[in-house]
């Protein structure tokens, strides 16, 4: 089986580390595994093992013809079967298809939006997903969502799985051992950094000598400079870190205590599972499958979304309980490696690459 994962840029998003992670563990499952990322890299390249075949397009537009054509060549001369299209990558391989009809899509629903899906605008995406083989989705609103407003069949919630790549450590975290807190996001509005920030204020209070670690791009719009506003209003600057990008999770990880994400709306974010593989006490607002990844046999703590004051009581309730911290990391870790392990995955994976491989 000779299969093509694409992903329009490896920055540090969810939706860019499902497709490195899956290149990665198929590249000793199938025959050729393969990643094309169309417009931008990043930090995630580092990553890419070198087993996995990988092409970069630095695609310019929606219709760019050169890149298309370079896409549908590397396609050919690697006898790719199938194409598994992450997020908004769905329309170039519907072009690919157009070309060499041949080939199988599936598609792969990361849209990070899901509490909000009565905005979605989808009429192009309804259009290519007549060209589609199969659709996984992150949680189970977008698996009902294909299935109303697409009217496709072939839909399975597939939840994330994580891998934590042990790069040679660079970043070294400010702050005191044994009392950091954590958020990998990228700086954008839905996952709400803002509510992070008030709620740390009220924790800084009582605990100045904890810290607050936000890790994830920064787009340097008007949303991250709100952010760090938000950081010099409160008096936060020596409490408060942005780091940007890095690609050293598992050493960022294993500097911290505590791991917090405070979005509005979220799929299955990977990050959420990454604290689990790294032993750290979690806290996430209710929002997409958060609920159940931490709810399940009480694993960490959850609280409403754009809530700081019940933000900032978890907080607490971990910094003045380190037994229940403990516990919970413990417990949260082991469900992790039990439900959301790269094996289980990659198998429910190949089962569903072969069901259309056959029918070549």
């Amino acid at each position: 089986m000779r299969v093509l994962q694409l992903i329009d840029s490896l920055q540090t998003g969810g939706s860019e580390r499902v497709a490195v992670n899956l290149a990665n563990a198929l590249s000793v499952a199938i025959e050729y595994s393969a990643l094309c990322t169309t417009r931008e890299e990043g930090v995630l390249k580092k990553s890419i093992s070198k087993k996995v075949g990988y092409l970069y397009l630095n695609k310019n537009g929606t219709l760019d013809v050169k890149a298309i054509k370079k896409l549908n060549a590397f396609v050919k001369k690697n006898k790719i079967q199938i194409i598994h299209a992450h997020s908004t990558s769905f329309f170039l391989a519907t072009t690919v298809k157009i070309i060499n009809s041949r080939i199988k899509i599936v598609w792969h629903d990361h849209y990070g939006n899901s509490e909000f899906l009565n905005e979605r605008k989808f009429a192009i995406l309804k259009i290519c997903s007549k060209y589609f083989s199969h659709i996984f989705c992150v949680n189970k609103i977008l698996e009902t969502w294909a299935s109303q407003k697409l009217k496709f069949k072939n839909t399975l919630y597939l939840p994330n799985f994580a891998t934590l790549n042990k790069y040679l450590p660079e970043t070294n975290l400010h702050g005191a051992n044994g009392k950091r807190i954590i958020c990998l996001a990228n700086l954008r509005p839905q996952k709400d950094h803002i509510t992070l920030i008030q709620a740390f204020k009220e924790v800084h209070n009582m605990y100045p000598d904890w810290t607050l670690h936000c890790v994830g791009k920064n787009f340097n719009d008007d949303y991250s400079k709100s952010v760090e506003n938000k950081i010099l209003e409160l008096d936060l600057e020596k409490s408060v870190f942005l780091y940007g990008s890095k690609p050293d999770i598992h050493n960022i990880l294993s500097q911290c205590d505590i791991g917090v994400l405070s979005s509005k709306s979220e799929g299955l974010p990977i990050a959420l599972l990454e604290y689990g593989l790294s032993n750290l006490a979690v806290i996430a607002t209710k929002v997409g499958e958060c609920e159940e990844v931490v709810s399940h046999n009480k694993n960490g703590l959850l609280v409403n979304a754009s809530s700081y004051s019940e933000l900032a009581k978890a907080i607490t309730l971990f910094i003045e309980n380190e037994n229940i911290r403990v516990t919970l990391a413990k417990r949260y870790h082991k469900h992790v490696k039990q439900n959301y392990s790269e094996k289980a995955q990659i198998e429910t994976i190949i089962r569903t690459y072969e069901t259309y491989v056959k029918k070549n």
